[in-house]
C-alpha cells in the first residue's frame, strides 16, 4: 500500500476542507473536492504567469486586470442593450433597479443609489422614470413617516417577469465559454474584489478622497 500517497490524498482533503470553511465556494462532497482539485491544478505553478494581450509591452497585472473588467463591462452594457432594443425599458438601469427591489425589498431612493453603484442625480432620474411608469412606487413606514421608500408594484413584477428570459440570455452570454468550475472561482474572486472596493464606497468619500484612501490602503 502507498503510504505516502494516502497522505498526500489527506492533505490535499484537509486543505480543500479549510480553504471551504472560509468561503464555502464547493460543494462540501467529492464532487465537490474534484471541482477544487481541477482549478487548483489549473492554478498551478505552470499557470502562475499566463500569457495575456500588452504582456510583450510590459503591462503589468493590475493594469491587464482593470482593463478586461472595463472591457467586461462593455460587453455587458452591449449585450443590455441588444436584450431591450424591441422592450419598454429605456436602459438596462430600469432593469437593474428592478431586480435589487424584488430581491432585496424595500430601500430609500439613496439606498437604491447605492446599492447599484451611481451617482445620486442619475440614479433619481432612473427612480422617478420607474415610479412614473407604474413600476415602482413610494412609501413610508408606521415608524418613521418622514422616511420614504421605493418598492417594486404588482405591475413591476409583471414587466420584469415577461423578460426574465432576455435577461437570462445576457447573464448567460456573459459566462460565455467557463465551465462551472471556472464560474464558481471567478465569483469567488470577483465577491472578494467586491468586498474590498464597497468597504470603500459606503465612506461616502468626495471623488477626489476616494481613490487616495483605497492607493493608501494598498500601500
Amino acid at each position: 500500500m502507498n503510504f505516502d500517497l494516502i497522505k498526500a490524498v489527506v492533505e490535499l482533503v484537509q486543505q480543500f476542507s479549510e480553504q471551504n470553511e472560509v468561503k464555502a465556494v464547493y460543494s462540501n462532497n467529492l464532487q465537490g473536492f474534484t471541482e477544487w482539485l481541477t482549478a487548483s491544478c489549473k492554478s498551478g505553478p505552470e499557470q502562475e504567469d499566463p500569457d495575456w494581450r500588452g504582456k510583450q509591452l510590459e503591462s503589468s497585472s493590475d493594469i491587464i486586470i482593470n482593463t478586461l473588467l472595463i472591457r467586461m463591462s462593455r460587453y455587458a452594457k452591449s449585450y443590455s442593450r441588444s436584450s431591450i432594443s424591441n422592450s419598454i425599458f429605456t436602459s438596462q438601469d430600469d432593469i437593474i433597479y428592478l431586480i435589487s427591489l424584488k430581491m432585496i425589498g424595500a430601500m430609500t431612493k439613496m439606498e437604491l443609489i447605492r446599492r447599484n453603484i451611481q451617482e445620486k442625480s442619475s440614479g433619481i432620474v432612473i427612480i422617478n422614470r420607474l415610479i412614473r411608469n407604474g413600476w415602482a412606487e413610494q412609501t413610508v413606514t408606521e415608524k418613521d413617516k418622514r422616511t420614504k421608500h421605493i418598492q417594486i408594484t404588482e405591475k413591476g413584477l409583471s414587466v420584469l417577469e415577461e423578460h426574465m428570459d432576455e435577461i437570462g440570455k445576457v447573464s448567460k452570454a456573459m459566462v460565455g465559454n467557463l465551465d462551472y468550475s471556472e464560474q464558481k472561482l471567478l465569483i469567488a474572486i470577483l465577491s472578494k474584489l467586491d468586498e474590498f472596493h464597497d468597504n470603500f464606497y459606503r465612506m461616502n468619500l468626495e471623488a477626489r478622497d476616494l481613490l487616495d484612501n483605497v492607493y493608501k490602503t494598498l500601500n
